[in-house]
């Protein structure tokens, strides 16, 4: 999409979150993406835009204004047998506001769709860079109890919860994490939360 349209001025910034850059070195190195990609080890980009799981895009038009919030897309349908969503609409949606054909949300409407941070959600990104910085100081035990908090707080904060998996020796794509969302869906919640093209 970024190689389609970046003659219309369109740019991609790739962030992942994941505490360690070798751990996501080889899926970039594979992906050999055309444009920028970042390690975001601080969750700082999630915690600034309020993202709770991935994939999050948001649109920023070029003065720097959010006219499309917090959104889930992919690329293509690889894993529609997973998501059950489907890639097209919001291709669809993108491609015509970036060539112009199409308005972005106005300003009010992505107001009454930005999900904005609860003080619970707050706190649990507290709880987990505190964690995150006794992990990093050898804490385990104290480290794991943040986490745990941070995870009750918000639970719907996969960005979180899964983010600690891997400083707890836990696979963030293996067998836990599909536990993980399993019992969250099961308890009759969604683990995507995609935008209407309406």
């Amino acid at each position: 999409m970024y190689d389609e349209l970046r003659e219309f001025g369109f740019a991609v910034l790739a962030v992942a979150f994941d505490k360690d850059p070798e751990d996501v070195r080889p899926w970039i190195e594979l992906a050999e993406p055309s444009y920028p990609c970042v390690i975001d080890s601080r969750h700082v980009v999630a915690d600034l835009y309020n993202m709770v799981n991935v994939p999050t895009i948001l649109w920023i038009d070029e003065q720097g204004r959010i006219v499309r919030p917090n959104d889930v897309a992919f690329g293509d349908n690889t894993w529609q047998h997973i998501t059950h969503l489907d890639a097209a609409p919001h291709a669809r949606a993108l491609r015509a506001w970036v060539r112009g054909e199409a308005s972005a949300f106005s300003a009010e409407k992505v107001r009454s769709l930005q999900k904005l941070p609860t003080p619970a959600d707050q706190l649990a990104r507290a709880e987990f860079i505190l964690g995150q910085w006794l992990y990093e100081r050898g804490q385990f035990a104290a480290a794991a109890r943040h986490f745990d908090r941070a995870g009750e707080l918000a639970p719907h904060d996969f960005t979180i919860r899964r983010g600690t998996m891997a400083m707890r020796g836990l696979d963030p794509t293996g067998p836990d994490f599909f536990a993980m969302t399993k019992a969250w869906r099961a308890a009759g919640n969604a683990y995507y939360h995609p935008l209407s093209e309406e």
